[in-house]
């Protein structure tokens, strides 16, 4: 769990677009402050052109709804503005969150137009948190995406989160960090992310180490001394065939062997990384040491690894850092939220936003996401959105149905089903444990491993099939034809 308070440091509710406040001193002004609205957190398209995203930052979610309130500063701050009323300034010095709140657990691979979050509540409210929502969730689930990808390509080699001198801030260097490890990486060089999230912290020497010492091996030596143990040596400061591996071989063979210890591996950070590593490993097992791993940076992602190791690089594990945690090749998630409903004398109304550009047409209604599996494979066959209520029987056959192209449909025979959206805020109160980070490392793993290898693929990937219940899809067939 999150041992670190973030709501300590500071207040997070006023991090809100200026319009939530405005639209809120409207609703309360024309009476509108109480009415139930339900809205939908969701995304468009999939980073990368890939076949699946994955879902993360929920636990950083549920700690900003259960710290929501105004304190004096804020209150002052609206007073100033000048445009806000009496009544709006009152409701929030009173503010009490009381939504009702569903989303996908962190670990889940995810898909374009299905909801990630849900939220039900006083429209005021519900409309209020919208930008925390989707920063939150857009920024890990973007991060976490890329990530699994990079590790899908290291083949089972191990990498690590190297990025945090180049994450757009702080808290991105930090919760992104979070998210690789989530996505499958096997920590991080983040040192914070070790203490609050309990994250692997990894790492031993810079260049400047080697270069403060006379020559590279008083370098080495120096360190081996200190850590016989753990010695990984950075062999790529001046010449890592010439100078960098002999080096490294002389000291281990010299202070680490003597101490009683194997070493652990050498670093190459520049460089032909494919010839240096193939290189490198015949001088290391020539001296003995074939059991010294080799582990390559420098500006990796997952063509690099995969060419990398079509080349056939002997490398060990990666350390990668800019192009993950800014997500570099495509640096938007694209998550949006929408309202989807109203109540009105306690029956839902749903509502729909029609747009000339088809993938900004909103699904209306309030909703739930089945996901189908094989009973014999146990693989993902589809996921179907729902009314809220729906019941899918998976002890008779179930059509699906693409729900712009209607004729494309499939009957789907053998199955069973899980609901994906959790309740996580029930009246504004959290109901919902999260699991501790290793927990939803594990549980992503497995899940990536329910989809066919042909949604994995990063080259023109299967599209996995989203698709509307026939009562969803006729409410928004309705509902278009109306504003026709």
């Amino acid at each position: 769990m999150n041992k670190l308070d973030w709501k300590d440091r500071r207040n997070l509710t006023m991090l809100a677009d200026y319009y939530e406040f405005t639209m809120a001193n409207g609703y309360l002004e024309n009476g509108m402050g109480d009415k139930i609205a339900y809205f939908d957190m969701y995304f468009r398209a999939i980073p990368d052109n890939g076949g699946f995203a994955i879902m993360a930052g929920v636990e950083q979610l549920i700690e900003y709804l259960k710290n929501l309130s105004f304190d004096d500063e804020d209150i002052a701050y609206f007073k100033s503005k000048k445009i806000f009323n009496e009544k709006f300034i009152d409701y929030l010095k009173n503010f009490q969150f009381s939504c009702d709140v569903w989303a996908i657990p962190e670990g889940t691979p995810i898909f374009p137009q299905e909801p990630l979050v849900i939220v039900r509540g006083p429209v005021v409210q519900a409309q209020l948190v919208e930008t925390m929502i989707l920063l939150t969730i857009n920024h890990q689930s973007l991060i976490a995406t890329k990530s699994n990808r990079i590790v899908r390509a290291s083949q089972g080699r191990a990498v690590m989160e190297f990025g945090s001198r180049r994450a757009q801030g702080y808290e991105a260097a930090i919760l992104g960090a979070r998210a690789a490890y989530i996505a499958g990486c096997v920590g991080t060089a983040n040192t914070i992310v070790d203490r609050d999230f309990d994250v692997p912290a990894l790492g031993t020497m810079a260049h400047s180490w080697v270069q403060m010492f006379d020559n590279e091996l008083e370098a080495f030596k120096a360190y081996a001394r200190v850590y016989p143990d753990n010695c990984t040596l950075l062999v790529d400061t001046y010449n890592v065939l010439k100078e960098g591996i002999p080096n490294a071989i002389k000291c281990f063979n010299e202070v680490v062997v003597p101490a009683g210890f194997r070493p652990k591996g050498i670093r190459i950070d520049s460089g032909d990384l494919a010839y240096l590593s193939k290189e490198s490993r015949k001088m290391l097992d020539e001296a003995g040491f074939p059991d010294c791993k080799i582990l390559v940076s420098s500006s990796l992602d997952e063509y690099i690894i995969r060419d990398l190791l079509n080349q056939g690089a002997k490398v060990d594990s990666f350390g990668v850092g800019e192009r993950l945690i800014t997500a570099r090749s495509e640096p938007v998630f694209g998550g949006v939220y929408k309202l989807t409903a109203i109540e009105e004398d306690s029956k839902i109304l749903p509502k729909i936003k029609v747009s000339e550009n088809v993938g900004k047409i909103t699904t209306p209604g309030f909703k739930q996401i089945y996901r189908l599996f094989d009973r014999d494979t146990n693989i993902a066959i589809a996921d179907v959105v729902t009314l809220h209520d729906e019941v899918i029987d998976d002890n008779k056959p179930y059509e699906i149905f693409h729900p712009l192209y209607t004729w494309k449909r499939k009957t789907v025979k053998n199955f069973y089903t899980k609901k994906l959206l959790v309740k996580i805020f029930d009246n504004g109160a959290s109901i919902y444990q999260c699991p501790d980070v290793h927990q939803i490392r594990q549980y992503c793993a497995e899940q990536i491993e329910l989809l066919w290898d042909e949604v994995r693929r990063f080259e023109k990937p299967h599209e996995y099939a989203v698709d509307l219940s026939y009562d969803l899809w006729s409410i928004r067939d309705r509902l278009l034809k109306e504003h026709q």
